[in-house]
């Protein structure tokens, strides 16, 4: 297994949460639990028409859809127990028994797995992938609903939600990489990161070069590095939110944020303007709305919360501020900043005009970063969520991840 870095135990203190910490906590919370169902009785029309996706895990929804599935448990370095699912084959079983060349699809933050089977079968990358030849993997990031295990601790305890990305990046994604090609018997394989998933894979492969040997091509779909001009309204929020950040104890960022939330059933078409939601199309939110809102959000760390937190106001791409405490835990005052300029892998970026989280003026700012861009492209009219859902993705971005795998493998 790849070793990561060894890191010192973050620092803890014992101080009283202060008071405005609870009170952007609250407004958070607010947010996003605003135009709950208003009865038991509309809950419960809801949920006579649902779409049988939304009350499955991941493997029930890649079983549903007639496709193999297998679901394993991988150790990382530093205890976590995470989730992985595996599309062997598509639908019609192989005609070789050869080994296969292995996909490996990283969702992003507060996403999980399921992220990229939501939609049917010829909408769905996951089962696109399948169905091209490709041995699929789908990885659930620490903290999500299906990676909540730790071999000494309880998702209770505080200590085991000390984590933000940067774990992600150097503990969960060798974990999983390795456990993959171990189980498969490749040397390499693709790499999908969506959002959150792209930030892990920039630190990951450009911080452990014998990981990033075993990367074939980086597909990189809405990445977020900096987030200079990001306009999403959870980001400039994030901002708000670093300015409390002095007030809270270390100990305070080891707390779960954002559990599923099932009442997002509800909201129709016009509800939807603030997440961005509604440019997917009318139709699409008709009929897979309750699909998606019921696997997103999904839970994280406050800590990695605040890590983005420090990523919107600081502009820097760097490892997490504990202020004080940092000569402690880097010997040195600041973070260490990650060096994408270091990461060996060749790398395909796509980026969107509307997207207001990976806004496409912070892509642009990373590619001249990326040593090995094999190429990029920018879609004007799609947002943060067409990457996974839009029902045009498999014309307009998934047709072109196809044919750069075969060109390459």
């Amino acid at each position: 297994m790849t070793e990561a870095p060894a890191l010192p135990p973050p620092a803890r203190s014992d101080a009283p949460v202060g008071s405005a910490w609870h009170k952007m906590w609250l407004f958070i919370a607010i947010l996003l639990f605003v135009q709950a169902p208003t009865s038991s009785e509309s809950a419960a029309e809801q949920k006579k028409a649902l779409n049988p996706e939304t009350l499955m895990n991941v493997s029930q929804i890649v079983c549903h859809r007639g496709y193999p599935s297998e679901e394993y448990e991988v150790l990382t370095r530093d205890g976590y127990y995470i989730r992985l699912n595996r599309i062997p084959h598509g639908r019609e079983k192989p005609n070789s028994r050869g080994a296969k060349p292995v996909v490996f699809l990283q969702h992003g933050i507060f996403g999980e797995g399921s992220h990229w089977v939501e939609n049917l079968a010829n909408n769905s990358l996951g089962f696109i992938l399948a169905d091209s030849g490709y041995d699929v993997w789908l990885g659930n990031s620490r903290g999500t609903s299906w990676s909540r295990r730790h071999q000494h601790l309880s998702a209770d305890q505080v200590e085991f939600w000390d984590f933000s990305f940067h774990e992600m990046a150097m503990y969960d994604l060798p974990a999983a990489i390795d456990f993959v090609l171990q189980k498969t018997g490749q040397k390499q394989l693709h790499y999908v990161g969506y959002s959150q998933g792209c930030t892990i894979a920039f630190i990951a492969f450009s911080s452990m070069p014998e990981l990033a040997q075993k990367v074939k091509m980086f597909f990189a779909l809405a990445p977020v590095v900096t987030a200079k001009h990001a306009r999403s309204p959870l980001m400039k929020l994030l901002s708000l939110l670093d300015k409390n950040l002095k007030m809270i104890p270390v100990r305070d960022y080891s707390i779960p944020f954002c559990p599923k939330t099932h009442w997002f059933w509800r909201r129709d078409h016009a509800q939807t303007q603030p997440l961005g939601l509604s440019d997917l199309g009318y139709v699409s939110l008709q009929t897979r709305l309750d699909v998606y809102t019921s696997h997103y959000p999904d839970s994280t760390s406050v800590k990695n919360v605040v890590h983005w937190a420090q990523v919107v106001k600081s502009g820097e791409f760097k490892a997490f501020d504990y202020g004080s405490e940092n000569p402690a835990v880097y010997q040195q005052d600041t973070p260490p900043l990650y060096r994408v300029e270091e990461m060996p892998v060749p790398t395909a970026v796509w980026s969107g005009g509307e997207d207001w989280a990976a806004d496409w003026r912070d892509v642009r700012l990373l590619l001249p970063r990326i040593a090995h861009l094999i190429t990029y492209t920018h879609i004007p009219d799609w947002n943060h969520w067409d990457f996974v859902w839009g029902l045009d993705a498999p014309g307009r971005l998934y047709s072109s991840i196809l044919r750069l795998m075969e060109g390459s493998w």
